[in-house]
């Protein structure tokens, strides 16, 4: 059967009364709906769901999303989601249960361990398929962790949102291997795209980085937390100006979401430097198109492992050389040699934690000239749109929950 498609946010969906899902009621458990790739993700599954013709429901304490995912089709049911306590979380169980029983849902679909473990207990009581998204590496230290996160490893569909964080899931938790389904984070390539950015957005956030009409800038988009590498990148930036490079802005956008401890070492590594007014803390940045537009490069020099490469993906959406670091998931996404020949490179992978590589491949992209600037971009754009759209995420995801409840998969009992 061929369906004829609608745009909804950048994808494309069956009309409703031809989907599988039409008149089904899922629901999705996540602790708050507020900034985040998991967050973001829960409001974008909801507003498929909803476009082909099922009742998209969303269980959380709230967050600054839940006015979009209202306006685009979901509906929030006020839980607490968010609780660690066990007796709560043993109490939260009847809840559920009895919240979807009045909502005759057919499938419940969680995103973080504390909630998952609520929602695997009523979804084994009322016998209905329970799936989960690994959207983090979960990479427990102790007996006791993996135990914990292994709630994860227990849907009757195991969603990974990389290669990288499948392979884990399957190392970590045999049994789960013929359940875990790689799907990519998707991105919204109508937002995040050059012509979609009018130049005014751009000028306003040069504006407030204090950059100069003559200043590139090289941006780091992560909270401020040390693996993100914002100590790398600093650096990195030393190395650069030592060698000549000038008239750079290095912009640490992110939340410190409480690290102050953490600021301060970023503060005295700026000072010691030397960088004061090169390298800018300039907080959160909430229009991340005009930021990735804004910048001559964007880089991702994380530590540790990423479970995905959400900014790379964006980055290169917007046609922007993205450096980063060669780790985790991060790589799938980014096309570098030796991996591939040099004219078909997207990006540059560098050893993590290696400010003299970042320093290097930061120069390289800082130099191209406009003609190969503009083949990269094209390259770039041209490869994330066609492996990481939000339309593959959407219908990908949704293809899982019509499988599950035609009985496609084997439920498990345990």
């Amino acid at each position: 059967m061929s369906f004829s498609t609608r745009p909804v946010g950048g994808a494309a969906f069956p009309p409703s009364h031809l989907h599988p899902l039409a008149g089904r009621t899922i629901l999705q458990i996540i602790p708050e709906l507020e900034a985040g790739g998991a967050e973001r993700t829960t409001v974008d599954i909801a507003e498929g769901l909803a476009h082909s013709g099922a009742r998209a429901l969303v269980a959380t304490e709230g967050g600054r999303l839940v006015g979009e995912l209202q306006a685009k089709g979901g509906i929030w049911l006020p839980f607490q989601a968010a609780t660690k306590n066990p007796v709560s979380m043993f109490l939260n169980v009847r809840r559920l249960a009895k919240l979807c029983q009045k909502e005759r849902v057919s499938l419940i679909h969680a995103r973080s361990r504390a909630p998952a473990w609520v929602a695997l207990g009523a979804a084994r009581s009322l016998n209905i398929p329970f799936v989960t998204t690994y959207h983090g590496s979960y990479a427990g230290r102790s007996s006791v962790k993996v135990l914990y996160n292994s709630v994860m490893a227990r849907g009757d569909a195991v969603i990974a949102n990389s290669h990288y964080t499948g392979d884990l899931i399957r190392s970590l938790y045999p049994l789960a291997n013929d359940r875990v389904r790689v799907i990519h984070r998707g991105t919204d390539f109508l937002s995040f795209s050059p012509p979609a950015v009018a130049p005014e957005r751009v000028e306003v956030l040069r504006k407030s980085w204090n950059v100069a009409p003559h200043e590139r800038v090289v941006l780091l988009a992560a909270r401020l937390t040390g693996w993100k590498g914002q100590k790398v990148l600093i650096e990195a930036a030393a190395k650069l100006r030592d060698a000549g490079v000038t008239d750079v802005a290095y912009i640490l956008a992110g939340d410190p979401q409480g690290r102050d401890s953490y600021v301060r070492e970023l503060d005295n590594l700026i000072e010691s430097r030397k960088l004061q007014g090169i390298v800018r803390r300039v907080g959160h940045c909430t229009d991340m198109p005009a930021a990735f537009l804004a910048a001559s490069v964007v880089t991702v020099p994380s530590t540790e492992p990423e479970a995905f490469g959400r900014s790379a993906v964006e980055a290169q959406a917007m046609g922007t050389p993205v450096v980063v670091s060669d780790l985790g998931a991060v790589p799938e996404t980014v096309l570098s040699p030796p991996a591939v020949l040099p004219h078909e490179r997207t990006g540059w992978r560098i050893a993590p934690g290696d400010a003299d590589a970042l320093a290097e491949a930061v120069g390289a992209a800082l130099s191209l000239g406009a003609s190969a600037r503009d083949a990269l971009g094209t390259r770039a754009r041209m490869h994330v749109q066609r492996h990481f759209s939000l339309e593959n995420m959407v219908s990908s995801t949704l293809d899982v929950y019509s499988a599950l409840l035609e009985g496609h998969f084997t439920r498990r009992t345990s």
